[in-house]
């Protein structure tokens, strides 16, 4: 039988004093690390058997506990709640996993990931056993690691990340299956579990959103959108300085907001400059730093001659 997965999903975080809500699925071994890793965090735990909470190792933790099995029972939480939910295997034994998936991504923050596992289909020990005629896995999902990624991007997580537990197979065994067709050119016949960090946001787009309210943060981009698009644009600008002013902004975050959300963005830095009147000055300073951090060779050039108007 397949060794047990080792509970390594805290590799993915960095330990710090930040007020984080951390909500932990049937996974009660990682909260002692979890306090001590996050001293200042707001600690949830979901688990079916009230039992659970009177581990010694518990007591004095700070946690709050649910007692439901998510599989069957919504989780009571408000949308956007949490920074982190993990939990190992979550989607193996449940008849919706993309219901599951899709669910929990709703109670993440715009800047949260959902760290969890799945046992890989194509480890050795499972072709060897089908070989053998036998197959363990009757009432469980099993996943490929292409197979699960896909069910991420379907069910609205931005960036997937993966770790492998590796528990390698004998020689003979593995050529054996290479010989019959099975890939291995990444050696996946040696990875028994796939550990997962599915984040809601890409990067870059996740330290935007931690940065400002969510209502700032929608009221800029429907800003530069109306600007981009010359929609009453003299008084979407002076809307624009407004939030800038009230939010504390500054130009590079407006400039890599406007690298996220906006299409056209000549039009949008042509209409910015023309009708800022008084705040030109900022303006053109945005589009610098704009024209700095571009990747793109073909909007370089298009910033270039821009600036140079």
């Amino acid at each position: 039988m397949a060794e047990k997965i080792k509970p390594e999903l805290l590799n993915f975080l960095a330990p710090g004093d930040l007020p984080l809500r951390i909500l932990v699925v049937e996974g009660w071994r990682y909260l002692p690390e979890l306090r001590e890793m996050f001293p200042e965090a707001s600690l949830y735990a979901v688990e079916p058997e009230p039992e659970v909470q009177e581990q010694e190792e518990l007591r004095g933790l700070g946690v709050e506990w649910v007692v439901l099995d998510y599989r069957e029972t919504p989780l009571p939480f408000p949308r956007e709640f949490f920074d982190y939910i993990l939990g190992d295997l979550t989607l193996e034994y449940v008849a919706n996993p993309q219901d599951i998936a899709a669910g929990f991504s709703t109670f993440l923050k715009q800047t949260g990931a959902w760290l969890t596992s799945f046992r890989n289909i194509r480890h050795w020990s499972v072709l060897q056993s089908l070989m053998e005629g036998h197959y363990y896995q009757v009432v469980s999902r099993l996943y490929a690691r292409q197979e699960f990624e896909r069910l991420m991007y379907a069910c609205f997580y931005k960036e997937v990340r993966m770790a492998a537990q590796r528990r390698a197979g004998e020689k003979a065994l593995i050529e054996r299956l290479e010989s019959a067709g099975f890939d291995n050119s990444q050696g996946d016949m040696d990875v028994e579990f796939w550990l997962v960090r599915a984040a809601r946001s890409m990067p870059e787009m996740a330290l935007l959103k931690s940065m400002y309210t969510k209502e700032d943060r929608r009221e800029l981009s429907f800003l530069l959108h109306r600007i981009e698009y010359g929609i009453d644009t003299e008084n979407q600008c002076r809307r624009l300085w407004e939030l800038y002013d009230k939010s504390s902004m500054f130009p590079d975050y407006v400039a890599a907001f406007a690298e996220q959300t906006v299409f056209h963005h000549r039009n949008f830095y042509e209409n910015l400059i023309a009708f800022s009147m008084e705040r030109e000055g900022l303006a053109r300073e945005i589009l610098k730093v704009a024209l700095a951090e571009t990747g793109r060779e073909e909007e370089r050039l298009m910033l270039r001659e821009l600036m140079a108007e």
